[in-house]
Protein backbone atom coordinates (compact mmCIF):
# COMPACT_ATOMS: atom_id res chain seq x y z
CA UNK A 1 0.00 0.00 0.00
CA UNK A 2 1.06 3.46 -0.89
CA UNK A 3 0.24 6.51 -2.40
CA UNK A 4 -0.30 5.26 -6.01
CA UNK A 5 -2.61 2.66 -4.67
CA UNK A 6 -4.77 4.41 -2.64
CA UNK A 7 -4.85 7.15 -5.45
CA UNK A 8 -6.34 3.98 -7.56
CA UNK A 9 -8.44 2.11 -5.17
CA UNK A 10 -10.36 5.76 -3.96
CA UNK A 11 -10.99 6.02 -8.20
CA UNK A 12 -12.29 2.97 -8.10
CA UNK A 13 -14.89 3.38 -5.32
CA UNK A 14 -15.65 6.49 -6.42
CA UNK A 15 -16.98 4.70 -9.86
CA UNK A 16 -18.11 1.92 -8.54
CA UNK A 17 -20.32 3.08 -5.06
CA UNK A 18 -23.20 5.03 -7.75
CA UNK A 19 -23.27 1.67 -9.55
CA UNK A 20 -23.65 -0.89 -6.56
CA UNK A 21 -25.93 1.73 -4.68
CA UNK A 22 -28.25 0.99 -7.66
CA UNK A 23 -27.94 -2.84 -8.07
CA UNK A 24 -28.61 -2.93 -3.66
CA UNK A 25 -31.55 -0.80 -4.68
CA UNK A 26 -33.22 -4.14 -6.21
CA UNK A 27 -33.06 -5.51 -2.63
CA UNK A 28 -35.52 -3.04 -0.86
CA UNK A 29 -39.50 -2.75 -1.21
CA UNK A 30 -41.02 -1.28 -4.36
CA UNK A 31 -43.30 1.93 -4.08
CA UNK A 32 -47.13 1.83 -5.47
CA UNK A 33 -46.07 3.42 -8.43
CA UNK A 34 -43.52 0.28 -9.28
CA UNK A 35 -46.04 -1.96 -10.04
CA UNK A 36 -47.89 0.54 -12.23
CA UNK A 37 -44.95 0.91 -14.11
CA UNK A 38 -44.46 -2.53 -13.92
CA UNK A 39 -47.81 -3.62 -15.20
CA UNK A 40 -48.86 -1.10 -17.88
CA UNK A 41 -45.25 0.62 -19.37
CA UNK A 42 -42.62 -1.98 -18.33
CA UNK A 43 -43.13 -4.25 -21.00
CA UNK A 44 -42.83 -1.69 -24.02
CA UNK A 45 -40.14 0.39 -22.94
CA UNK A 46 -38.31 -3.20 -23.07
CA UNK A 47 -39.71 -4.18 -25.81
CA UNK A 48 -38.70 -0.90 -27.53
CA UNK A 49 -35.10 -0.58 -26.43
CA UNK A 50 -34.67 -4.18 -27.37
CA UNK A 51 -35.98 -2.92 -30.98
CA UNK A 52 -33.84 -0.29 -31.11
CA UNK A 53 -30.77 -1.73 -30.38
CA UNK A 54 -30.90 -5.14 -32.63
CA UNK A 55 -32.41 -2.76 -35.73
CA UNK A 56 -29.28 -0.50 -34.87
CA UNK A 57 -27.11 -2.68 -34.37
CA UNK A 58 -27.61 -4.54 -37.52
CA UNK A 59 -27.50 -2.09 -40.42
CA UNK A 60 -24.46 -0.60 -38.33
CA UNK A 61 -22.73 -3.37 -38.50
CA UNK A 62 -23.59 -4.17 -42.02
CA UNK A 63 -22.25 -0.73 -43.25
CA UNK A 64 -19.32 -0.39 -40.94
CA UNK A 65 -18.05 -4.09 -42.25
CA UNK A 66 -18.58 -3.59 -46.09
CA UNK A 67 -17.15 -0.11 -46.15
CA UNK A 68 -13.91 -0.84 -44.11
CA UNK A 69 -13.59 -3.99 -46.37
CA UNK A 70 -14.56 -1.69 -49.64
CA UNK A 71 -11.37 1.07 -48.40
CA UNK A 72 -9.04 -1.61 -48.13
CA UNK A 73 -9.49 -4.33 -50.11
CA UNK A 74 -9.59 -2.15 -53.02
CA UNK A 75 -8.45 1.09 -54.56
CA UNK A 76 -10.76 3.37 -56.38
CA UNK A 77 -11.31 7.35 -57.06
CA UNK A 78 -10.83 9.40 -53.72
CA UNK A 79 -10.57 5.66 -51.62
CA UNK A 80 -7.96 7.49 -49.29
CA UNK A 81 -10.09 10.10 -48.02
CA UNK A 82 -13.02 8.14 -47.44
CA UNK A 83 -10.82 6.01 -45.70
CA UNK A 84 -10.87 8.87 -42.94
CA UNK A 85 -13.49 11.14 -43.93
CA UNK A 86 -16.18 8.23 -43.63
CA UNK A 87 -15.29 8.73 -39.53
CA UNK A 88 -16.49 11.78 -39.59
CA UNK A 89 -20.15 11.11 -38.66
CA UNK A 90 -18.72 10.71 -35.10
CA UNK A 91 -18.61 14.52 -34.62
CA UNK A 92 -22.17 15.00 -34.85
CA UNK A 93 -24.18 14.25 -31.63
CA UNK A 94 -26.81 12.06 -32.51
CA UNK A 95 -29.40 13.94 -30.88
CA UNK A 96 -28.56 17.15 -33.30
CA UNK A 97 -28.73 15.13 -36.44
CA UNK A 98 -32.21 13.77 -35.40
CA UNK A 99 -34.00 17.18 -35.45
CA UNK A 100 -32.20 18.27 -38.29
CA UNK A 101 -33.57 15.30 -40.10
CA UNK A 102 -37.16 15.87 -38.96
CA UNK A 103 -37.19 19.38 -40.10
CA UNK A 104 -35.20 18.53 -43.40
CA UNK A 105 -37.47 15.07 -44.62
CA UNK A 106 -40.62 17.41 -43.72
CA UNK A 107 -43.29 19.04 -45.49
CA UNK A 108 -42.03 22.01 -45.31
CA UNK A 109 -38.69 20.74 -45.58
CA UNK A 110 -35.42 21.31 -48.17
CA UNK A 111 -36.03 18.09 -49.69
CA UNK A 112 -39.91 18.03 -49.97
CA UNK A 113 -40.14 21.67 -50.57
CA UNK A 114 -37.44 21.80 -53.27
CA UNK A 115 -39.35 18.95 -55.13
CA UNK A 116 -42.79 20.41 -55.70
CA UNK A 117 -41.84 23.97 -55.74
CA UNK A 118 -38.81 23.22 -58.59
CA UNK A 119 -40.01 19.85 -59.92
CA UNK A 120 -44.08 19.39 -59.31
CA UNK A 121 -43.44 16.30 -57.66
CA UNK A 122 -45.36 15.84 -54.48
CA UNK A 123 -44.48 12.90 -52.31
CA UNK A 124 -46.83 10.61 -50.25
CA UNK A 125 -47.45 11.44 -46.12
CA UNK A 126 -44.85 9.61 -44.42
CA UNK A 127 -42.28 8.02 -47.30
CA UNK A 128 -39.31 10.44 -46.02
CA UNK A 129 -40.42 11.50 -42.60
CA UNK A 130 -38.53 10.77 -40.08
CA UNK A 131 -40.16 11.36 -36.96
CA UNK A 132 -41.08 7.52 -35.89
CA UNK A 133 -38.75 4.64 -34.61
CA UNK A 134 -37.81 3.97 -38.52
CA UNK A 135 -36.47 7.56 -38.00
CA UNK A 136 -34.71 6.95 -35.37
CA UNK A 137 -33.06 3.39 -36.16
CA UNK A 138 -31.86 5.57 -39.49
CA UNK A 139 -30.40 8.55 -37.41
CA UNK A 140 -28.95 6.38 -35.51
CA UNK A 141 -27.30 4.19 -37.88
CA UNK A 142 -26.05 6.97 -39.80
CA UNK A 143 -24.11 7.76 -36.85
CA UNK A 144 -22.85 5.14 -35.40
CA UNK A 145 -21.46 2.94 -37.57
CA UNK A 146 -18.04 4.71 -37.76
CA UNK A 147 -17.87 2.92 -34.71
CA UNK A 148 -17.44 -0.59 -36.60
CA UNK A 149 -15.91 1.05 -39.90
CA UNK A 150 -13.17 2.29 -38.00
CA UNK A 151 -12.27 -0.87 -35.73
CA UNK A 152 -12.67 -2.87 -38.89
CA UNK A 153 -10.79 -1.06 -41.27
CA UNK A 154 -7.95 -0.86 -38.49
CA UNK A 155 -8.42 -4.51 -38.07
CA UNK A 156 -7.95 -5.69 -41.61
CA UNK A 157 -5.33 -3.23 -42.47
CA UNK A 158 -2.79 -4.84 -39.71
CA UNK A 159 -3.56 -8.24 -39.95
CA UNK A 160 -1.69 -10.39 -42.37
CA UNK A 161 -2.84 -10.56 -45.89
CA UNK A 162 -1.72 -14.22 -46.56
CA UNK A 163 -5.41 -15.83 -45.53
CA UNK A 164 -7.28 -13.29 -48.53
CA UNK A 165 -4.19 -13.30 -50.74
CA UNK A 166 -4.55 -17.24 -50.67
CA UNK A 167 -8.31 -16.82 -50.97
CA UNK A 168 -7.99 -14.90 -53.97
CA UNK A 169 -4.92 -17.28 -55.47
CA UNK A 170 -7.41 -20.27 -55.03
CA UNK A 171 -10.07 -18.41 -57.70
CA UNK A 172 -12.67 -17.45 -54.59
CA UNK A 173 -14.44 -14.85 -56.70
CA UNK A 174 -14.74 -11.28 -54.41
CA UNK A 175 -18.08 -11.88 -52.87
CA UNK A 176 -16.70 -15.69 -51.32
CA UNK A 177 -13.56 -13.43 -50.20
CA UNK A 178 -15.46 -11.53 -47.86
CA UNK A 179 -17.94 -14.15 -46.70
CA UNK A 180 -15.31 -17.19 -46.05
CA UNK A 181 -12.15 -15.24 -45.25
CA UNK A 182 -12.52 -11.35 -44.54
CA UNK A 183 -15.78 -11.75 -42.04
CA UNK A 184 -14.36 -14.67 -39.61
CA UNK A 185 -11.28 -13.17 -39.65
CA UNK A 186 -12.62 -9.88 -38.29
CA UNK A 187 -14.90 -11.44 -36.33
CA UNK A 188 -12.97 -9.68 -32.92
CA UNK A 189 -13.23 -6.46 -34.31
CA UNK A 190 -17.13 -6.81 -35.52
CA UNK A 191 -17.86 -7.87 -32.04
CA UNK A 192 -16.05 -4.67 -30.19
CA UNK A 193 -17.58 -2.25 -33.11
CA UNK A 194 -21.17 -3.99 -32.56
CA UNK A 195 -20.64 -3.94 -28.35
CA UNK A 196 -19.86 0.07 -28.84
CA UNK A 197 -22.85 0.74 -31.04
CA UNK A 198 -25.47 -1.80 -28.02
CA UNK A 199 -23.94 0.69 -25.44
CA UNK A 200 -24.41 3.64 -27.34
CA UNK A 201 -28.19 3.23 -28.44
CA UNK A 202 -28.55 1.94 -24.89
CA UNK A 203 -27.39 5.49 -23.54
CA UNK A 204 -29.50 7.69 -26.17
CA UNK A 205 -32.25 9.70 -24.68
CA UNK A 206 -31.89 12.81 -27.24
CA UNK A 207 -33.41 10.65 -30.44
CA UNK A 208 -35.63 8.49 -28.86
CA UNK A 209 -37.14 11.12 -26.83
CA UNK A 210 -37.85 13.57 -29.88
CA UNK A 211 -38.93 10.81 -32.02
CA UNK A 212 -41.20 9.39 -29.39
CA UNK A 213 -39.76 5.91 -29.19
CA UNK A 214 -39.71 4.32 -25.74
CA UNK A 215 -36.98 3.46 -24.22
CA UNK A 216 -35.88 2.31 -20.55
CA UNK A 217 -33.83 5.72 -20.97
CA UNK A 218 -36.69 7.91 -21.78
CA UNK A 219 -38.92 6.00 -18.96
CA UNK A 220 -36.04 6.99 -16.74
CA UNK A 221 -36.76 10.83 -17.62
CA UNK A 222 -40.40 10.19 -17.67
CA UNK A 223 -40.38 8.24 -14.32
CA UNK A 224 -38.11 11.08 -12.63
CA UNK A 225 -39.70 13.76 -13.89
CA UNK A 226 -43.07 12.67 -15.16
CA UNK A 227 -43.96 11.29 -11.96
CA UNK A 228 -41.48 12.84 -9.29
CA UNK A 229 -40.63 8.98 -8.24
CA UNK A 230 -36.80 8.64 -7.78
CA UNK A 231 -37.22 5.35 -6.04
CA UNK A 232 -38.83 3.74 -9.40
CA UNK A 233 -36.54 5.75 -11.38
CA UNK A 234 -33.52 3.91 -9.71
CA UNK A 235 -35.06 0.68 -10.18
CA UNK A 236 -35.93 1.27 -13.84
CA UNK A 237 -31.70 1.92 -14.08
CA UNK A 238 -30.91 -1.23 -12.00
CA UNK A 239 -32.59 -3.10 -14.00
CA UNK A 240 -31.00 -1.55 -17.53
CA UNK A 241 -27.47 -1.76 -15.80
CA UNK A 242 -28.11 -5.68 -15.23
CA UNK A 243 -28.82 -5.81 -19.35
CA UNK A 244 -25.99 -4.01 -19.59
CA UNK A 245 -24.03 -6.62 -17.78
CA UNK A 246 -25.40 -9.65 -19.35
CA UNK A 247 -24.27 -8.06 -22.64
CA UNK A 248 -20.54 -7.92 -21.20
CA UNK A 249 -21.42 -11.83 -20.28
CA UNK A 250 -22.88 -12.86 -23.27
CA UNK A 251 -19.91 -11.12 -25.53
CA UNK A 252 -17.28 -12.92 -23.09
CA UNK A 253 -19.04 -16.29 -23.73
CA UNK A 254 -19.21 -16.11 -27.21
CA UNK A 255 -15.63 -15.67 -27.29
CA UNK A 256 -15.00 -18.47 -25.03
CA UNK A 257 -11.74 -20.46 -26.01
CA UNK A 258 -11.46 -18.85 -29.36
CA UNK A 259 -8.03 -17.27 -30.43
CA UNK A 260 -6.94 -14.93 -33.47
CA UNK A 261 -3.64 -14.64 -34.35
CA UNK A 262 -1.15 -14.98 -37.19
CA UNK A 263 0.28 -18.65 -37.45
CA UNK A 264 4.04 -16.22 -38.59
CA UNK A 265 5.63 -13.58 -37.95
CA UNK A 266 6.28 -12.28 -41.41
CA UNK A 267 2.82 -9.99 -41.98
CA UNK A 268 2.26 -7.62 -44.80
CA UNK A 269 -0.19 -5.23 -45.61
CA UNK A 270 -2.74 -6.33 -48.15
CA UNK A 271 -2.61 -5.20 -51.21
CA UNK A 272 -5.98 -3.51 -52.38
CA UNK A 273 -7.00 -4.88 -55.63
CA UNK A 274 -7.81 -1.94 -58.28
CA UNK A 275 -11.59 -1.56 -59.56
CA UNK A 276 -11.90 -0.22 -63.66
CA UNK A 277 -14.75 1.14 -64.92
CA UNK A 278 -17.97 1.22 -64.00
CA UNK A 279 -17.25 -0.48 -60.55
CA UNK A 280 -14.72 2.06 -59.31
CA UNK A 281 -17.02 4.48 -59.77
CA UNK A 282 -20.09 2.72 -58.28
CA UNK A 283 -17.54 2.30 -55.19
CA UNK A 284 -16.63 5.87 -55.05
CA UNK A 285 -20.24 6.95 -55.49
CA UNK A 286 -21.68 4.62 -52.51
CA UNK A 287 -19.21 6.46 -50.42
CA UNK A 288 -19.83 9.64 -51.20
CA UNK A 289 -23.56 9.12 -50.98
CA UNK A 290 -23.08 7.72 -47.43
CA UNK A 291 -20.69 10.57 -46.36
CA UNK A 292 -23.29 12.93 -47.90
CA UNK A 293 -26.11 11.47 -45.42
CA UNK A 294 -24.22 11.05 -42.56
CA UNK A 295 -22.68 14.08 -42.76
CA UNK A 296 -22.24 16.52 -45.14
CA UNK A 297 -26.02 17.19 -45.38
CA UNK A 298 -26.87 18.13 -41.86
CA UNK A 299 -23.53 19.75 -41.42
CA UNK A 300 -24.20 22.51 -44.20
CA UNK A 301 -27.82 22.72 -43.14
CA UNK A 302 -26.70 23.31 -39.61
CA UNK A 303 -24.27 25.92 -41.55
CA UNK A 304 -27.46 27.99 -43.70
CA UNK A 305 -29.44 27.76 -40.71
CA UNK A 306 -27.24 29.49 -38.68
CA UNK A 307 -26.13 32.27 -40.98
CA UNK A 308 -29.86 32.66 -41.87
CA UNK A 309 -31.22 33.20 -38.47
CA UNK A 310 -28.07 34.14 -36.62
CA UNK A 311 -28.63 37.38 -36.51
CA UNK A 312 -32.56 36.83 -34.51
CA UNK A 313 -31.02 33.91 -32.24
CA UNK A 314 -28.13 35.60 -30.46
CA UNK A 315 -29.13 35.93 -27.26
CA UNK A 316 -27.25 37.76 -23.98
CA UNK A 317 -26.82 34.17 -22.21
CA UNK A 318 -25.29 32.68 -25.00
CA UNK A 319 -21.56 33.50 -23.55
CA UNK A 320 -23.10 31.81 -20.32
CA UNK A 321 -23.61 29.14 -22.16
CA UNK A 322 -20.34 28.58 -23.52
CA UNK A 323 -18.36 29.72 -20.22
CA UNK A 324 -20.74 26.62 -18.61
CA UNK A 325 -19.80 24.37 -21.05
CA UNK A 326 -16.20 24.91 -21.18
CA UNK A 327 -15.86 25.20 -17.36
CA UNK A 328 -17.63 22.14 -16.22
CA UNK A 329 -15.64 19.98 -18.55
CA UNK A 330 -12.42 21.44 -18.25
CA UNK A 331 -12.83 21.21 -14.67
CA UNK A 332 -14.28 17.47 -14.87
CA UNK A 333 -11.47 16.73 -17.63
CA UNK A 334 -8.18 17.85 -15.47
CA UNK A 335 -9.84 15.42 -12.48
CA UNK A 336 -10.01 12.76 -14.34
CA UNK A 337 -6.93 13.24 -15.91
CA UNK A 338 -5.30 13.90 -12.43
CA UNK A 339 -6.86 10.11 -11.33
CA UNK A 340 -6.28 8.08 -14.57
CA UNK A 341 -2.39 9.44 -14.35
CA UNK A 342 -1.86 8.36 -11.01
CA UNK A 343 -4.10 5.36 -11.12
CA UNK A 344 -1.68 4.54 -14.09
CA UNK A 345 1.43 4.95 -13.05
CA UNK A 346 0.46 3.09 -10.06
CA UNK A 347 -0.46 -0.37 -12.48
CA UNK A 348 3.16 0.34 -13.92
CA UNK A 349 4.94 0.49 -10.65
CA UNK A 350 2.71 -2.60 -9.12
CA UNK A 351 2.26 -5.02 -12.04
CA UNK A 352 -0.18 -7.24 -10.16
CA UNK A 353 -3.46 -9.14 -10.75
CA UNK A 354 -4.91 -6.51 -8.42
CA UNK A 355 -3.72 -3.52 -9.85
CA UNK A 356 -4.71 -5.01 -13.31
CA UNK A 357 -8.29 -5.78 -11.78
CA UNK A 358 -8.33 -2.29 -10.32
CA UNK A 359 -7.65 -0.52 -13.45
CA UNK A 360 -10.64 -2.44 -15.48
CA UNK A 361 -12.98 -1.16 -12.68
CA UNK A 362 -11.77 2.16 -13.11
CA UNK A 363 -12.45 2.15 -16.83
CA UNK A 364 -16.16 -0.09 -16.68
CA UNK A 365 -17.94 4.15 -16.21
CA UNK A 366 -17.15 4.40 -19.61
CA UNK A 367 -19.41 1.35 -20.83
CA UNK A 368 -22.61 1.84 -18.41
CA UNK A 369 -25.32 4.55 -20.06
CA UNK A 370 -25.43 7.70 -18.59
CA UNK A 371 -28.61 7.59 -17.26
CA UNK A 372 -28.34 4.86 -15.30
CA UNK A 373 -24.98 7.10 -13.62
CA UNK A 374 -27.11 9.72 -13.20
CA UNK A 375 -29.16 7.81 -10.85
CA UNK A 376 -26.77 6.51 -9.13
CA UNK A 377 -24.90 9.60 -8.25
CA UNK A 378 -28.14 11.43 -7.36
CA UNK A 379 -29.05 8.77 -4.92
CA UNK A 380 -25.73 8.92 -3.45
CA UNK A 381 -25.82 12.49 -3.00
CA UNK A 382 -29.24 12.93 -1.62
CA UNK A 383 -27.86 10.16 1.05
CA UNK A 384 -24.63 11.92 1.75
CA UNK A 385 -26.72 15.26 2.21
CA UNK A 386 -28.74 13.26 4.62
CA UNK A 387 -25.99 12.25 6.70
CA UNK A 388 -24.26 16.06 6.50
CA UNK A 389 -27.62 17.99 7.47
CA UNK A 390 -26.66 18.68 11.31
CA UNK A 391 -23.79 20.55 10.08
CA UNK A 392 -25.84 22.27 7.22
CA UNK A 393 -27.85 23.52 10.69
CA UNK A 394 -24.88 24.26 12.65
CA UNK A 395 -23.47 26.61 9.32
CA UNK A 396 -26.72 28.28 9.23
CA UNK A 397 -27.61 26.55 5.47
CA UNK A 398 -30.38 24.64 7.27
CA UNK A 399 -31.00 21.30 8.79
CA UNK A 400 -32.70 19.15 6.12
CA UNK A 401 -30.37 21.26 3.14
CA UNK A 402 -29.50 20.15 -0.37
CA UNK A 403 -26.57 21.36 -0.83
CA UNK A 404 -24.42 18.58 -2.14
CA UNK A 405 -27.47 17.28 -4.68
CA UNK A 406 -28.46 20.88 -5.82
CA UNK A 407 -24.56 22.15 -6.83
CA UNK A 408 -21.79 21.19 -9.61
CA UNK A 409 -20.17 19.03 -7.48
CA UNK A 410 -22.27 16.08 -8.43
CA UNK A 411 -22.52 17.11 -12.55
CA UNK A 412 -18.82 16.87 -12.06
CA UNK A 413 -18.67 13.50 -10.15
CA UNK A 414 -21.10 11.94 -13.33
CA UNK A 415 -18.40 13.23 -15.74
CA UNK A 416 -15.52 11.46 -13.93
CA UNK A 417 -17.42 8.64 -13.87
CA UNK A 418 -18.63 8.23 -17.31
CA UNK A 419 -15.55 9.12 -18.98
CA UNK A 420 -12.79 7.84 -16.98
CA UNK A 421 -11.77 5.40 -19.41
CA UNK A 422 -10.92 7.58 -22.01
CA UNK A 423 -8.60 9.50 -20.11
CA UNK A 424 -7.28 6.64 -18.43
CA UNK A 425 -6.92 4.47 -22.12
CA UNK A 426 -5.06 7.13 -23.39
CA UNK A 427 -2.37 7.44 -20.11
CA UNK A 428 -1.96 3.85 -20.32
CA UNK A 429 -0.81 3.49 -24.05
CA UNK A 430 1.62 6.58 -22.98
CA UNK A 431 3.13 4.31 -20.55
CA UNK A 432 2.98 1.34 -22.64
CA UNK A 433 5.62 3.71 -25.20
CA UNK A 434 8.04 4.30 -22.49
CA UNK A 435 10.69 1.55 -21.44
CA UNK A 436 10.92 0.68 -17.67
CA UNK A 437 14.59 0.88 -17.64
CA UNK A 438 14.06 4.80 -17.77
CA UNK A 439 13.08 4.66 -14.59
CA UNK A 440 14.63 2.19 -13.62
CA UNK A 441 17.93 4.28 -14.10
CA UNK A 442 16.54 7.22 -12.73
CA UNK A 443 15.94 4.79 -9.45
CA UNK A 444 19.14 3.91 -9.84
CA UNK A 445 20.96 6.89 -9.88
CA UNK A 446 19.33 7.61 -5.97
CA UNK A 447 15.97 9.10 -7.23
CA UNK A 448 12.73 9.33 -5.08
CA UNK A 449 9.54 7.48 -6.91
CA UNK A 450 8.04 11.16 -6.87
CA UNK A 451 11.27 12.56 -8.07
CA UNK A 452 11.25 10.04 -10.94
CA UNK A 453 7.98 10.27 -11.92
CA UNK A 454 8.02 14.33 -12.21
CA UNK A 455 11.65 14.53 -14.16
CA UNK A 456 11.39 11.26 -16.53
CA UNK A 457 8.04 10.21 -17.14
CA UNK A 458 5.81 13.22 -16.98
CA UNK A 459 7.83 14.94 -19.89
CA UNK A 460 7.34 11.47 -21.90
CA UNK A 461 3.69 11.55 -21.26
CA UNK A 462 2.79 14.96 -22.89
CA UNK A 463 1.18 13.66 -25.94
CA UNK A 464 -0.76 11.20 -24.02
CA UNK A 465 -2.08 13.84 -21.70
CA UNK A 466 -2.55 16.28 -24.68
CA UNK A 467 -4.75 13.23 -26.22
CA UNK A 468 -6.64 12.29 -23.47
CA UNK A 469 -7.40 16.11 -22.57
CA UNK A 470 -8.94 16.37 -26.16
CA UNK A 471 -11.01 13.19 -26.48
CA UNK A 472 -11.95 13.15 -22.98
CA UNK A 473 -12.96 17.17 -23.10
CA UNK A 474 -14.93 17.05 -26.40
CA UNK A 475 -17.17 13.81 -24.99
CA UNK A 476 -17.73 15.64 -22.03
CA UNK A 477 -19.07 18.51 -23.81
CA UNK A 478 -21.29 16.33 -26.40
CA UNK A 479 -22.86 14.81 -23.39
CA UNK A 480 -26.47 15.36 -22.88
CA UNK A 481 -28.85 12.80 -20.67
CA UNK A 482 -26.59 13.09 -17.59
CA UNK A 483 -25.96 16.80 -17.82
CA UNK A 484 -29.64 16.57 -18.52
CA UNK A 485 -29.87 15.05 -15.32
CA UNK A 486 -27.70 16.26 -13.05
CA UNK A 487 -26.87 19.95 -13.31
CA UNK A 488 -27.77 22.44 -11.29
CA UNK A 489 -30.82 24.65 -11.41
CA UNK A 490 -30.33 27.27 -13.98
CA UNK A 491 -27.65 25.99 -15.40
CA UNK A 492 -27.49 25.01 -19.45
CA UNK A 493 -24.96 24.11 -21.63
CA UNK A 494 -24.49 24.08 -25.39
CA UNK A 495 -25.94 20.74 -25.20
CA UNK A 496 -28.72 20.87 -23.43
CA UNK A 497 -29.83 24.41 -24.71
CA UNK A 498 -29.62 22.91 -28.19
CA UNK A 499 -32.17 20.20 -26.97
CA UNK A 500 -34.40 22.45 -25.69
CA UNK A 501 -34.84 24.29 -28.18
CA UNK A 502 -35.22 21.49 -30.87
CA UNK A 503 -37.90 19.85 -28.35
CA UNK A 504 -39.90 23.08 -27.56
CA UNK A 505 -39.96 23.04 -32.13
CA UNK A 506 -37.64 25.88 -32.39
CA UNK A 507 -35.24 24.40 -34.58
CA UNK A 508 -33.68 27.55 -35.90
CA UNK A 509 -32.53 28.87 -32.69
CA UNK A 510 -31.03 25.13 -31.81
CA UNK A 511 -29.17 25.64 -34.99
CA UNK A 512 -26.73 28.17 -33.48
CA UNK A 513 -25.45 25.97 -30.59
CA UNK A 514 -25.75 22.81 -32.54
CA UNK A 515 -23.10 23.72 -35.00
CA UNK A 516 -20.54 24.75 -32.03
CA UNK A 517 -20.59 21.31 -30.94
CA UNK A 518 -20.21 19.95 -34.12
CA UNK A 519 -17.38 21.83 -34.56
CA UNK A 520 -16.21 21.34 -31.40
CA UNK A 521 -16.38 17.59 -32.68
CA UNK A 522 -14.71 17.91 -35.60
CA UNK A 523 -11.46 19.26 -33.47
CA UNK A 524 -11.91 15.45 -31.71
CA UNK A 525 -12.29 13.08 -35.04
CA UNK A 526 -9.73 15.38 -37.20
CA UNK A 527 -7.58 14.93 -34.14
CA UNK A 528 -8.13 11.32 -33.99
CA UNK A 529 -7.41 11.02 -38.04
CA UNK A 530 -4.23 12.90 -38.16
CA UNK A 531 -1.97 10.81 -38.66
CA UNK A 532 -4.53 9.20 -41.50
CA UNK A 533 -4.98 12.27 -43.35
CA UNK A 534 -1.13 12.96 -43.51
CA UNK A 535 -0.99 9.63 -45.74
CA UNK A 536 -3.21 10.91 -49.04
Amino acid sequence: MNGWTVTSMTGAAVILLPILYLLLSLFLPPNDNWSTVKQFLLTDYVLGSARLVVMTTFFAVCIGVAFAWLVVGYTFPLRNVFKWALALPLAMPPYIAAYTYSMMTGYTGIIQATLRNRFGIVLPPGIIEVMSERGAVFVLTLFLFPYVFMITRAFLERQSASYIENARLLGHRPLSVFIRVVLPLARPAIMAGGMLVVFEVLSDYGVANYFGVQTISTAIFQTWFGMYDMASAMRLAAWLMIGVISLFILEHWLRRNRRYSDTTSQTHPLKPKALKGAAAWVACMSCGLLLLLAFLAPFIQLIAWSVQYGAKIWRSDFAELALNTLQGAGIATALILLVALLSSRAVRMIDSPFMQALARLISAGYSVPGAIIAIGVLAVFTVLDGWLSPLYGSLGLGEGSLVLSLSLAMLLTGYVIRYMATGYSALESGYEKIPRAYSEASRTLGRSSLVTFIRVELPLLKGSLLSGFVLTFVEIIKELPLTLLLRPFNYDTLSTRAYQYATDERVFEAALPSLLLVLIGLVTVLFILNPERRSI
